[in-house]
């Protein structure tokens, strides 16, 4: 857990007052520690306490360096034993003190907060989720965190300790299952107490959260499962939680998804909270996948990183001024990003309570939202559009009696066009209940940047743009009108970019379109996705370089933007480009058609070549007269909106137009169901939808039992050979007298199991080892197999360094010392640095040494960060570096596992990298260089943080 912690003063009667001595001690550490880990927040909160290997990441020489500044900075010869001595800075600074003759210090931190950070919230320098929960249980334990409205009126309150706790007993459970770090884990949960524990206990796990939504209807069954099977095959999900009502269900999910292990409750999933041990996990690694809600077609994964969720509450945060005063009302669902990253985790890290209840709970009475508001003073909520213009519009004075919502300063609207009538409407009516028109707040988000994008100042209320219709469908220039002007269109400003973060409004070749020009909504910043999960296409077709396309039409005045469609969505007709919602909200309020369930569209007329305009709207009405006047009136209002009437109009039943889970019309799958001729079909019944899956699952489950005993045939295999070479390979290389012929039997023993196997790699670059000139190769490190790979295709004899632990195991020592490997000391200090000077003497003698820097390996995918031996040995005999990807090996032989698995390995020898300069900020430059060639080919994420217990005792 870091913190934002200020020094104490040093005082001794003699000398006096010595406050500079921890302020300078603490400059020098902070800057060390950028330079050796530049990405990392560690160098923020360092601390007098902070541990110099867990919390500063600082392996042996890093700390000879700290030694040696230290020295210069105070001009004082310190002890060289507390190089290995020195547990903190302030161990440091008790030494330079009585050095320096100044009485010794307490080496103790008080914590504080920045200043502009209120008591609620988390300090700023929290990387992750999982560090903001166990800080807000351990400061603010008992403070209420969200109050969960249930049925029959009851309220359920949350303590932050209470959630931690729960949390971590879920986060037990899951790995003595089976669950591993970096793995994902599904939840098809309602709102309630066990959807925040299962979440955060995922996340304490060490895995990652992937939110969906349960079914509603039975007569959508098929669908609905289909649409989740798909989810979670693209996720590779291993568990799911669900309610245990929903366990049939979920069990049919586990029959179509290979991954699935087990099926379980939150109750069922738990442990023992005592035995948590907290994972290994930075602001870089996923925190949870959110799949796009399919407005645009198939849902797509967002890889949605600790820092991007910071980053993202941190700038909505500054931007919107709130504090742990405020109080947030949601009955969004959780597993949308506005409810659970602008509600929930807004919360979270903010510090203020959420008061929750469930979508359905307010879709069956509007009311409920808004009295719940009132009963908390309510001073945050979010909605989209059609939530304001339900409640306009369908709640009863007399259910309003005695409601105040004067304590309502952000009411956000966003995750669907917004209405500038419903705005009107909205504001207008709950006037008379304390309501300000300033409190309404038009904002702009998606998933691919967490969820904001764009917040306008709060308590100014909406800013609505008046412009010209016909330049606007023709050419896509927003003029505004003239006051009399009736033939206008009128657009809602979501504000400007949020802190840190930018818009363009660019072209279809990425050139930047001028101000008041319609063109495609581009953005950038830390929230920004890296990408769609397993999905290159897709996340190429995104990415322009440093800007993602939100695939969103806008326009930019005045600095702020004005959303108009989605590419996708538009319909080119005659010249004209015409946007369906304003058409789609026209329609649904002509009496008989149901209000917000209309859909339109353009779908490609083959005999013409043309695009067509398609009007899909629900009706109730069955009679053939009053449908055909629903027909006529349609025609009108198509024919004075856009120009020209429809080419088809589809009346369809009651939940025939597909939406999102916020709510969007599900245009592009409408398209489809229209021109599949579907539309209105008749679902099957449950039972049916219910064999079928069960039957599909059950072929499913047969090919992976047969899928997994072949693996386990395979991996028996393995080992048994691996098993029988190995022995034959140790007596041979002991009672070998030479070493060069011990290296050549291990190596071709190497080769044939690998061949044995069928693991045969695949390398390329090897002319960059084709000389006998001295070299440090140094690889990344995945697995147990990692050095025999090596060991198998490196040409010439290179000098692996192995950890000093295996020396001191007679079986290895006799094995590998006959092998030439050098063996590193991990645990002594003093050691570990005699150890780089004796690799630069090998060095110097023209030998090949190989390197893992990462010291260790995990199960996760990821690079983690580099120790400095290699790179010190190499600038000290200004030796080249050659960096090597090596992929495969963690898909193979993944960490915590003994029996193999077929898969394919790649080896790529990259350019060597000769060392500029001779002295520590040399070999950090030559780090650098080496690990962002690797990262580039080894396609994994890259883990900066080095701050974690599992990495402190590495080999230089």
């Amino acid at each position: 857990m870091r913190e934002s912690c200020e020094v104490p003063n040093v005082t001794n009667t003699t000398t006096g007052t010595q406050p500079e001595y921890p302020h300078q001690l603490l400059t020098v550490v902070r800057t060390l520690v950028k330079e050796v880990h530049p990405g990392s927040t560690a160098a923020h909160s360092a601390n007098l306490d902070s541990a110099l290997d867990r919390d500063l990441g600082l392996d042996s020489l890093s700390r000879v360096e700290l030694f040696s500044r230290l020295e210069r900075e105070f001009n004082v010869d310190l002890p060289e034993s507390l190089v290995a001595e020195a547990r903190t800075p302030g161990d440091f600074l008790n030494a330079i003190l009585t050095r320096a003759g100044v009485a010794r210090a307490k080496a103790t931190s008080q914590t504080v907060l920045p200043a502009h950070q209120k008591a609620g919230g988390i300090p700023d320098t929290i990387p992750t989720l999982i560090d903001a929960l166990a800080w807000q249980a351990a400061v603010h334990g008992e403070r209420i965190h969200v109050h969960v409205h249930g049925e029959g009126g009851t309220i359920e309150q949350i303590p932050f300790q209470a959630l931690y706790r729960e949390a971590r007993a879920i986060a037990v459970g899951l790995r003595r299952s089976g669950c591993r770090p970096g793995q994902t884990v599904a939840l098809m949960l309602p709102t309630g107490r066990d959807f925040f524990s299962a979440f955060s206990g995922i996340l304490l796990a060490g895995a990652i959260p992937v939110p969906i939504y349960p079914p509603t209807r039975l007569t959508q069954l098929e669908e609905h499962l289909m649409r989740q099977t798909s989810i979670l095959n693209n996720a590779d999900v291993t568990a799911l939680i669900t309610v245990p009502e929903g366990s049939r269900v979920a069990r049919l999910l586990k029959g179509q998804v290979p991954t699935i292990t087990h099926v379980t409750t939150a109750v069922e999933a738990a442990g023992d909270p005592e035995a948590f041990q907290t994972p290994y996990v930075t602001a870089q690694d996923t925190a949870f996948l959110q799949y796009t809600s399919g407005s645009t077609g198939s849902p797509k994964g967002v890889v949605l990183t600790h820092a991007n969720l910071l980053s993202n509450i941190r700038a909505m945060r500054d931007v919107t001024h709130v504090t742990e005063e405020d109080v947030f009302v949601s009955w969004l669902p959780l597993y949308h990003d506005m409810g659970l990253i602008g509600a929930w985790l807004g919360a979270l890290v903010c510090g203020y309570p959420l008061a929750i209840m469930s979508p359905l709970s307010f879709l069956t009475k509007p009311v409920r939202w808004l009295k719940a508001i009132h009963m908390h003073r309510g001073t945050i909520s979010a909605a989209p559009n059609f939530a304001y213009e339900l409640c306009a519009s369908h709640i009863a004075d007399q259910d309003l009696e005695g409601v105040d919502l004067s304590s309502w300063r952000l009411a956000l609207n966003g995750a669907e066009p917004v209405n500038p009538d419903t705005l009107d409407r909205f504001a207008t009516r709950f006037a008379r209940h304390g309501f300000r028109r300033e409190a309404m707040l038009p904002v702009y988000g998606l998933a691919e940047s967490t969820v904001g994008v764009a917040f306008p100042p709060p308590a100014r209320g909406p800013l609505i743009d008046r412009i010209r219709r016909e330049p606007f469908v023709t050419t896509g220039a927003a003029i505004p009108a003239e006051a009399g002007e009736t033939d206008v269109l009128r657009f809602v400003s979501c504000g400007g970019a949020l802190p840190g973060h930018q818009i363009r409004i660019a072209d279809e070749q990425g050139g930047v379109r001028p101000e008041r020009v319609e063109g495609h909504l581009q953005f950038t910043g830390p929230s920004a996705t890296s990408g769609y999960l397993r999905n290159p296409e897709e996340t190429e077709r995104m990415k322009l370089g440093a800007w993602l396309d939100s695939f969103d039409l806008a326009y930019m005045a005045n600095g702020e933007v004005y959303v108009t469609g989605r590419t996708k969505d538009l319909i080119i007709r005659g010249g004209r480009n015409l946007h369906p919602y304003e058409l789609e909200l026209s329609i649904g309020q002509l009496p008989g058609m149901r209000k917000g369930c209309v859909a339109v569209f353009g779908s490609r007329d083959r005999a013409t070549a043309t695009e067509k305009l398609v009007v899909v709207a629900e009706t109730k009405q069955r009679h053939p007269a009053q449908r055909e006047d629903l027909r006529r009136q349609i025609m009108g209002l198509a024919t004075d909106i856009v120009g020209s009437p429809p080419d088809d109009i589809v009346l369809a039943p009651p939940h025939a137009v597909l939406k999102t889970s916020s709510g969007k019309i599900r245009r592009t799958t409408m398209r489809e169901r229209y021109e599949q001729g579907t539309i209105g079909t008749e679902h099957p019944q449950s039972w049916q939808s219910v064999a079928k899956l069960g039957l599909t699952g059950l072929a499913g489950q047969l090919g992976r039992r047969l899928r997994a005993v072949g693996e386990r045939a395979y991996g028996f295999y393995c080992v048994t050979a691996g098993g029988f070479l190995l022995v034959i390979a140790w007596l041979l290389v002991a009672i070998t007298p030479s070493k060069r012929a011990a290296y050549g039997i291990a190596r071709l023993m190497a080769r044939t199991l690998i061949r044995l196997c069928g693991l045969s790699p695949q390398v390329t670059g090897l002319s960059y080892l084709a000389d006998e000139t001295s070299r440090i190769i140094v690889s990344n490190h995945s697995s147990y197999l990692d050095g025999m790979i090596l060991f198998a295709v490196l040409p010439g004899q290179p000098i692996f360094t192995v950890k000093g632990e295996l020396e001191r195991a007679w079986v290895m020592r006799v094995f590998l010392r006959k092998l030439g490997v050098q063996f590193v000391e991990r645990f002594a200090v003093e050691k570990s640095v005699a150890a780089a000077d004796h690799l630069a003497k090998r060095l110097e003698a023209h030998e090949t040494l190989v390197f893992f820097p990462e010291g260790t390996f995990r199960r996760r995918p990821g690079l983690l960060p580099f120790r400095l031996g290699a790179f010190t040995a190499a600038v000290r005999s200004q030796t080249p570096i050659v960096p090597m990807a090596l992929q495969g090996t963690r898909t193979v032989l993944p960490e915590g596992d003994w029996l193999p698995r077929p898969g394919r390995i790649s080896i790529v020898i990259c350019p060597p990298i000769a060392p500029v300069g001779n002295d520590f900020k040399a070999a950090l430059s030559l780090r650098r260089d080496a690990r962002a060639v690797i990262l580039h080919h080894v396609s994994e994420p890259d883990i900066v943080d080095p701050t974690e217990t599992a990495l402190t005792k590495i080999p230089v």
